[in-house]
Parts: C-alpha cells; sequence; structure tokens
C-alpha cells in the first residue's frame, strides 16, 4: 500500500494530459455521521484513538495489527479517502458528472467494528450507503480485485437494494478465506443480492475475461441499478506478489470498458470507479488506473502508447526502479471464449463459473 503508487498514477495521468478532460476534486474528509452510515460508533473512537496514540490501538478492533498498523493520523487520511469516494457517489447520483474516479480508494476489506486487509474505513460501503440515503433504490457493485470484497458484502447483506458481485481468487487459497458462491445474501429479501466467483489460482486473461462475462452483465441486466460502483484492485496480474492469479494489464483494461459500458446500457451512465489492491507499485498499478481514468473521461489512452520519458524518469527518481515502456502488456486485443460457447465440466474455471451461476441465478429467476 506504498503510497507512492498513488503519486505515480496521478503523474502518469498528468503526463498523459488526462487532467485536462476531467474535473479534479478535493473532496470533504467524511464525517462522523457519514462513517456512521456503515462503521459502529465504537470503532470509529478506536480508530480517533489509535490516532492520537498509535502505541494505544486496541487490536481487538483491527487495530495495531501488521496487516494495519496504526499511525498518527490514520483517522484523519482514512475519512479523506473515505470522502474522496462519498464525494465521487454524490457527484454522480447529483448529476454534477457522469462518471467519477476515486483510485485511492476501493478499500473494502474494512469491516462495520473493524479494520481489515489494509482498511480503515470501508470508503466502498460508504459511497454506496450515501446513496441509498440519497434516495438510489438499487446500486450495484462490482469488485475485480483478486481478494474477495468482503467487506462491501457484509455491510449490504441483509439489504436487496445492494447487489454485490465479487470475481476473486479462490477463498481456498487466498485472504480473506471469504467469498464462497454459497454467500448468497441473507435469507429473506436479500436472498441472491451476494454474487461471489471463486476462481483457480493461476486463472489468467481468457478465463478472467470469460467468468466477468458468463456472470456480470446478466445480473447487471437484470438488476438495472441507477449506479453502479465498481472496484477495480490491480492484483489480479501475474507480477503482483500477494496473490496468485495470472492477468494482464490488457485483461483488466477490457474489464474497465466493460464495466463503462455497462453502466451506460444499465445504468444511465452513472458509473463510480474505485481502486483498491494492488502492489506491483511501479510496473502494474499506474498503468492499470491510468487507463481506468482515461476511460472513466471518454479519452481513452492506446495500450499500444509509449509512456512519457518525464514519467519513466520520476519513476526512477523515486524509487530506483525502471518503468515500462508502453501502456501494454502486448497482450491487446485480449481474448476469451463466451459462456454461451457451452460448459467443459473438466476445466476448474468452468466449474467456478457454474458455481456462481447455480447458487445465485435461479434465486433472481435466472437460469442457470
Amino acid at each position: 500500500m506504498d503510497p507512492v503508487r498513488l503519486a505515480l498514477t496521478r503523474r502518469l495521468v498528468d503526463a498523459f494530459g488526462l487532467d485536462r478532460d476531467v474535473e479534479v476534486v478535493s473532496a470533504k474528509p467524511a464525517g462522523e455521521s457519514t462513517l456512521r452510515l456503515v462503521h459502529r460508533e465504537d470503532y470509529i473512537e478506536a480508530v480517533k484513538a489509535a490516532s492520537v496514540d498509535p502505541g494505544a490501538a486496541d487490536s481487538a478492533y483491527g487495530l495495531g495489527t501488521v496487516d494495519d498498523p496504526a499511525f498518527a493520523g490514520m483517522h484523519e487520511v482514512s475519512a479523506l479517502i473515505a470522502g474522496q469516494s462519498v464525494g465521487a457517489a454524490e457527484a454522480v447520483w447529483g448529476g454534477e458528472a457522469l462518471h467519477a474516479v476515486n483510485f485511492a480508494g476501493g478499500l473494502h476489506h474494512a469491516m462495520p467494528g473493524g479494520a481489515s486487509g489494509f482498511c480503515i474505513y470501508n470508503d466502498a460501503s460508504l459511497a454506496i450507503a450515501r446513496l441509498l440515503e440519497l434516495g438510489a433504490e438499487r446500486v450495484a457493485y462490482v469488485d475485480v480485485d483478486v481478494h474477495h470484497g468482503d467487506g462491501v458484502q457484509a455491510a449490504f447483506w441483509e439489504d436487496p437494494r445492494v447487489l454485490t458481485i465479487s470475481l476473486h481468487e479462490h477463498p481456498r487459497t487466498l485472504f480473506p478465506q471469504t467469498g464462497w458462491p454459497e454467500e448468497t445474501g441473507a435469507a429473506g429479501a436479500a436472498e441472491g443480492s451476494a454474487v461471489n466467483v471463486a476462481l483457480p489460482a493461476g486463472t489468467g486473461d481468457a478465463g478472467w475475461l470469460r467468468a466477468f462475462h458468463a456472470v456480470v452483465p446478466e445480473l447487471i441486466a437484470d438488476f438495472r441499478p441507477q449506479v453502479l460502483v465498481t472496484q477495480h484492485g490491480a492484483d489480479t496480474h501475474f507480477e503482483d506478489p500477494l496473490a496468485h492469479l495470472a492477468v494482464s494489464l490488457d485483461a483488466q483494461r477490457a474489464v474497465q470498458v466493460a464495466c463503462h459500458e455497462l453502466a451506460h446500457e444499465y445504468a444511465g451512465g452513472k458509473w463510480v470507479a474505485l481502486g483498491g489492491g494492488g502492489y506491483a507499485v511501479v510496473e502494474v498499478v499506474p498503468r492499470s488506473w491510468t487507463h481506468l481514468v482515461a476511460i472513466a473521461a471518454g479519452r481513452d489512452v492506446e495500450p499500444g502508447a509509449v509512456i512519457p520519458e518525464g514519467w519513466r524518469q520520476e519513476v526512477f527518481a523515486r524509487t530506483r526502479q525502471l518503468a515500462p515502456a508502453r501502456m501494454t502488456d502486448g497482450r491487446w486485443p485480449v481474448e476469451y471464449v463466451g459462456w454461451e460457447a457451452g460448459y467443459d465440466p473438466a476445466d476448474r474455471l468452468d466449474q467456478a463459473v457454474l458455481a456462481a451461476r447455480r447458487a445465485v441465478f435461479p434465486l433472481r429467476g435466472l437460469l442457470a
């Protein structure tokens, strides 16, 4: 979670002139009333206390741990990130912007009463909760981070107004060990509002895209959200050090394009896009999220585009690492076989997709 990944992303956005195609807004930090839309008051107070005195962090709330170490100002920083996503949601719902991107956000593991997985406040959940507070009746959340979007699922487990879809590495092999296909939402009205596609380790571009297109578009078409919120963790990449999928930057871009299209086709274009995980902080994250900003801005950066030399020099000055030369991994256009081509019972990827479809689609009146 080295903040340099955010600084380098912003610099790459600027290097391609995308800052001239978007309005860059400094949103206010989320206030306590906003934070309480998702988080318990006692947890917020624990974060504030640890923010003042990191040595007094209460591990009962997940604070002061290896994943979520306490540090001075952690409440203020985390509230600012949350406020950016809430502000993005407000702008989209209010018609000030059709699309909004907060690549500092996507901190999807934070729970109502505790920190988890590098996440203190769950900005994605707070953005969705604010949309509901403003009157939204249907919000769809699509999470393509390599880790399960467990905190967002938990926040809306009993709420049929929110459809959460998470594509992630199988919980047998990766944190947080949740996100099984059988996790479908609380019994009753919310059953079928949580969707989990647990992908086998080693899944590459073709399988990842096949899984996405076999599950997400049909559910979004059925749900007809008023706003689409998406989380674009870059840690599915084959160079990411913390997980075991083998997805390229080009496939990540293809899913970003697909989410943009789904927002226009089913949500009136209203799209809030967030960052997330991603620990190849030079090679992957800045390129992936610059593509995301470009797509949202309506000025796509071609995959084969040469990266400006000034940015590459800045990367070396900051990190002593060599920067990539182009905005592609050399796999564009990425290809996959659509689900309609048929199910292979011997293929582990197809087994994972079918498990997700069988768990949820009948609950929503769809054919598995």
